[in-house]
């Protein structure tokens, strides 16, 4: 008696690499799901206070002169933007601490702002950012400086490490 052969021995083999493919793709996506959750946690123990003079505004953010603690106390306390005629003093002491929610100081580039109100050239602005990796921008033709950059919206800044860990 002979044994019967199977006659579709090629479907046993995709059913095989289908599941070992969907395998994958799950643990790939629980890998990234992780990395995700691992690098927003990093974004929020990394968040600092900007509060300063915006020095240039630019289509993708704006470069920022920050470390005007000031800003955080009413009356100015009231809009993430201040206008620039305010009489606002920087402690030329301040040095920033290494502790979630702290005053960031130095220039920093602030990308995710809020669309309303705009903040202009010379004016203040008051806002959480979170890190979000470096920015290079011009301070004046002929000049490449990288600084800092900070996002307002945390989805943003997760994005944005996240692009930086896989280029």
């Amino acid at each position: 008696m002979r044994k019967k052969v199977n006659d579709r021995p090629g479907l046993f083999c995709l059913g095989i690499l289908v599941l070992c493919i969907s395998a994958a793709a799950q643990t790939n996506t629980n890998n990234v799901a992780r990395r995700s959750e691992a690098v927003r946690a990093a974004c929020i123990e990394g968040r600092r206070y900007i509060c300063g003079k915006v020095l240039q505004v630019l289509p993708e953010g704006l470069v920022v002169d920050s470390g005007y603690a000031d800003l955080l106390k009413p009356p100015l306390n009231r809009s993430w933007v201040v206008r620039g005629t305010a009489l606002v003093h920087r402690d030329p002491t301040v040095v920033e601490e290494n502790r979630p929610s702290a005053v960031c100081v130095g220039t920093i580039f602030l990308t995710g702002i809020p669309k309303k109100p705009v903040a202009q050239i010379y004016d203040y602005v008051a806002i959480q950012g979170y890190p979000a990796g470096e920015q290079t921008y011009s301070p004046v033709a002929g000049v490449q400086k990288t600084v800092r950059r900070f996002s307002a919206s945390l989805e943003r800044a997760v994005k944005l490490n996240l692009d930086a860990e896989f280029k």
